[in-house]
Parts: C-alpha cells; structure tokens; sequence
C-alpha cells in the first residue's frame, strides 16, 4: 500500500480509522469510567514504524506516528488522574497480516514485510507477549519486543542525518529505488 505518495484516499482513510482513530474512540469510551474509578490502563498497539519510520507505506508509517502521539498525549493529559498507558511498538512479529505482505511483494508491489526481516528477527506472538506482560507489570510507556528498536530510536534522536541516510539506504537494498 502506497510506495510512493500513490496510495488512494480509501487507503488513506483505513490507515487512519484502524491505527488512530480506534484508540480514539476507545479511550473516548473507557476514559469517564477510568476518571471516575481513579484509574485504567490503556495499552496501545503501534508499531517499530510509529517510533521510526517505514519505508514502504506512507499511510502505515504517518497513522503509527499518529497512534503513538495519542499513546503519548493520554498519557500526559490523564497520566497524573491515574490513567496508565503503554504503548507496544514491535517490529516484525509472525501474524497474518506480515505474511500478507508475501503477497503483495509476488505482485510486485512494496512489501512492509520485506522490510521488517532485512533489519531484524521476526518474533512469535508469544514472545511478544511474555515481553508485552513484565511491560505491563513494570507499567512502562515503550514496550520494545525488539530492543533493536530503542537503539535505532537513539541514533534517529541524535544522529538524524546519519538516520536518514541509513533509511535511504535500506530503502534502496530493499525496492532498489
């Protein structure tokens, strides 16, 4: 979906009704119980993409940047009236939707997929759940399955132009453009 700024409205708009607008709507709902009970949790799912960034899709990669601004503004808005809020941000983890991208890439299209196993390992569901538990437990915002991920967050913070340049260049490994 979306190589290049090729991606229709209706992609556009799928994007942002399942990666932002769902924990919007979902923390629209719980957020007056919680208020009023003194606390909840609201465990987000984003994605590596939403930290970093995913060459590929431009509406996969701008929604998870969204979902995990939201993640971070629940939590410093209702952080202090006892709302808790992490917020999974994997990169490549075995599901149907990664396998899906096998697909795409046999039609010749941009593969999220291909990717994700260029810059790391894939993880099963419940590797990813034991991590996503002792998160949980420890009630930390990031929860990195892959701590490669941090890492690359830390030179994306630090060396920008030095992580721009290693996108482009796995860009380019990856779809030879």
């Amino acid at each position: 979906m979306g190589g290049d700024l090729s991606a229709t409205e209706d992609e556009w708009n799928t994007s942002f009704a399942i990666n932002v607008h769902a924990h919007r709507w979902a923390a629209k709902y719980l957020l007056p119980e919680w208020l009023a009970s003194g606390g909840g949790y609201f465990a987000s799912t984003a994605s590596a993409a939403g930290v970093l960034a995913q060459i590929g899709s431009a509406p996969y990669s701008v929604t998870k940047h969204a979902a995990v601004a939201f993640a971070e503004w629940l939590s410093i808005t209702y952080g202090s009236r006892g709302v808790k809020v992490s917020c999974l941000c994997p990169q490549g983890v075995n599901t149907a939707m990664l396998r899906g991208g096998d697909q795409l890439a046999a039609s010749g299209q941009p593969n999220g997929g291909n990717v994700v196993r260029a810059v790391g390992a894939v993880l099963e569901p419940a590797q990813v759940a034991d991590v996503v538990h002792d998160a949980l437990v420890d009630e930390r915002f990031f929860i990195f399955p892959h701590p490669e991920v941090a890492d690359y967050a830390k030179v994306k913070a630090n060396e920008h132009e030095r992580w721009l340049g290693g996108m482009r260049k796995l860009q380019r490994r990856i779809f030879g453009v």
